[in-house]
């Protein structure tokens, strides 16, 4: 990848004839402003009716993901950056999870991360716990902007040095700096889920998906698929990234996902 974004329009046919998969991340890709906006959702419906493979791959915590993966229209959900994945088995009625630690090792790390974050908001003024962060498993979430002022961009990164300097790994989405104790990432996890519940080898079928995201914790997918795809919103952290999604769709939020779930569908249903 050359590290140029461009417009959707360059996205080919032939090529969007191969993708079998959707991945997506959820805030400000498949919302707007905060909500999950009716075309957005329709637009998962559609893909998955359509027969495609889609997964939403988040930020968000266990709890929210246990929701998603049994009510949305989708295969699986991947949470908290690749701490985890979560599918439902609707034949036999159960939710499949999978973490990458066990329940001792979470809890363990919990309290860790539970000090770090009372030294962040001591020494981060404006700063605040993710509203989510009680359905959290594996990481904490620092609140720049989703319930909060918006921070400074120099705040946020004292935020995100605040975790490197306790050993966490940071990144920051639309709303949160999230930071854990471990190495792992959305790309980890996606391709464990592929491999483990659909038997998909993902380094070999990389250009049957496409990735669909908007800021730096995206970074991994961006540098790894050929199709990987922001929202127009992912203009506003062009500084922030060094690796860049190649395609960019025109509108915002969740109506640029509906932008790129209509180009896929009509390439399937296309002659």
């Amino acid at each position: 990848m050359d590290g140029r974004m461009q417009p959707l329009t360059a996205f080919g046919l032939a090529q969007r004839r191969r993708v079998r998969g959707v991945l997506t991340d959820i805030d400000d890709t498949l919302t707007t402003e905060g909500k999950l906006t009716p075309d957005a959702y329709e637009a998962l419906g559609r893909l998955r009716e359509a027969g495609f493979l889609v997964v939403p791959i988040t930020g968000r915590p266990a709890g929210w993901c246990d929701h998603i993966a049994r009510m949305w229209p989708v295969d699986a959900v991947v949470g908290e950056n690749g701490a985890f994945y979560f599918r439902y088995d609707a034949k036999v009625r159960k939710l499949e999870k999978r973490f990458l630690d066990d329940e001792a090792t979470r809890a363990e790390k919990r309290a860790r991360l539970k000090r770090l974050g009372d030294r962040i908001l001591a020494e981060v003024p404006g700063a605040a716990l993710a509203s989510d962060q009680l359905y959290r498993e594996s990481d904490l979430a620092i609140d720049f902007c989703e319930d909060v002022p918006p921070l400074p961009a120099a705040v946020v990164d004292r935020i995100v040095a605040l975790f490197e300097e306790a050993g966490c790994t940071a990144k920051i989405s639309s709303i949160h700096v999230n930071g854990w104790y471990g190495d792992y990432d959305k790309l980890g996890m996606s391709r464990r889920l592929l491999r483990e519940a659909f038997a998909i080898d993902l380094d070999q079928r990389r250009d049957e998906f496409v990735y669909a995201g908007d800021s730096p914790n995206d970074q991994p997918m961006f540098a790894y698929f050929p199709h990987a795809v922001g929202v127009a919103n992912v203009r506003d952290f062009a500084d922030r990234l060094k690796d860049k999604p190649r395609y960019v769709t025109p509108s915002r939020g969740g109506a640029g996902f509906a932008e790129l779930a209509a180009g896929l569908l009509a390439a399937r249903a296309g002659p």
